[in-house]
């Protein structure tokens, strides 16, 4: 067996159906009494309904968090922080949400406890990415990990299709990264490759029948899985030219994943061979094809250019996203980045 290091993040987690009602006993247990509870504007009226579970430990709400977890929201929200003595954070939401209780709590080191409605898998990670002046840059610290994570399976029934789907295969760009990452250990290997079953298999049934409870429960366990492996190891490829995207060209950031994801593996699948063989068999083979073809097989967005992105764009994101690279198993250079992103930007099925 090859020499390795594991370093486990110790997040907490409580997982099952309805164990979101548990969060004021979760809060209290914590040593918390003053919640601030965190949302975007559109999950507003359920982050007042979990205020109001909450009762006298809850200080309000502050329903302002945005994609790519601007710093000038950051700033507003550590305001409200500030006027309300507030000693921890709730987010209920998906990558936004846990976005921005991570930033407060990089900056103020108050504890965490999040309720993910989505698949993004953030929320397990000690990683804060976040945007200003028009580039997404990203940090790792204890701090950033949040100290309780709640998983209820019932609170993502009402999760639209579209985002179902790309917010998992969000989830999958983490388990396919982990797989050829440089630090990659047998744990984080044997996390991210049930990970991608789980998605591989409770995806479809969710676009037939999104209120099946068990394909959400299956879901949501497999975003914790390679959101584990994303806190874990390190990210390559990927996930730069994603925050490139995200960062400086305000793209969606599940639906960027979700596009890039087949054409990042089939970039990497011949250097990585051997470590994406296991997911390779689990769509049909072939990592980048496969990846593209199930992508299609539950309607998610295949191209670029559907976000508003033109092609004269791929040639400055070309430039950023090789400006200090990640460590990747291919090399990288700007030519071959171009390209990919060409590809990306078409929609067309990776080789």
């Amino acid at each position: 067996m090859k020499t390795f290091t594991y370093t486990g993040n110790p997040a907490r987690i409580l997982f099952g159906s309805g164990r979101s009602a548990d969060v004021r006993e979760a809060v209290e247990a914590l040593g918390c009494r003053r919640a601030l509870v965190l949302a975007t504007p559109h999950q507003k009226a359920d982050a007042e309904a979990l205020s109001d579970r909450l009762s006298a430990l809850s200080v309000g709400v502050f329903a302002g968090a945005v994609m790519h977890t601007p710093v000038d929201v950051t700033e507003t929200a550590l305001k409200i922080v500030q006027d309300t003595e507030a000693d921890c954070v709730v987010s209920l939401g998906g990558g936004s949400t846990t976005g921005l209780g991570k930033a407060i709590a990089y900056r103020t080191d108050l504890l965490q406890v999040v309720i993910p409605t989505t698949y993004a898998g953030s929320e397990v990670t000690p990683i804060l990415g976040q945007t200003e002046g028009g580039r997404k840059t990203t940090v790792r610290n204890a701090s950033i990990l949040p100290e309780l994570v709640i998983y209820d399976p019932d609170l993502t029934l009402r999760l639209p299709v579209g985002m179902s789907v790309t917010s998992g295969l969000n989830a999958m760009a983490h388990a396919v990264e982990g797989l050829y990452a440089r630090d990659r250990n047998p744990v984080s290997t044997l996390m991210a490759l049930d990970g991608l079953r789980a998605f591989r298999d409770s995806l479809p049934v969710l676009v037939k029948t999104p209120e099946d409870t068990d394909a959400r429960a299956e879901a949501l366990y497999g975003a914790w899985l390679c959101g584990t492996v994303l806190g874990t190891v390190g990210m390559a490829l990927h996930h730069k030219i994603c925050h490139t995207l995200g960062g400086s060209f305000d793209t969606p950031h599940a639906e960027t994943h979700a596009v890039m994801l087949p054409h990042t593996a089939a970039f990497n699948a011949e250097a990585a061979q051997a470590e994406l063989s296991g997911a390779a068999e689990l769509f049909g083979g072939s990592i980048g094809g496969g990846l593209w073809d199930f992508a299609k097989s539950i309607g998610a967005p295949l191209s670029l250019k559907d976000f508003g992105l033109v092609e004269a764009d791929l040639d400055r994101a070309a430039d950023i996203a090789t400006e200090n690279p990640y460590w990747n198993p291919r090399p990288i250079d700007r030519a071959s980045i171009r390209t990919l992103l060409q590809k990306a930007w078409e929609g067309v099925r990776p080789d």
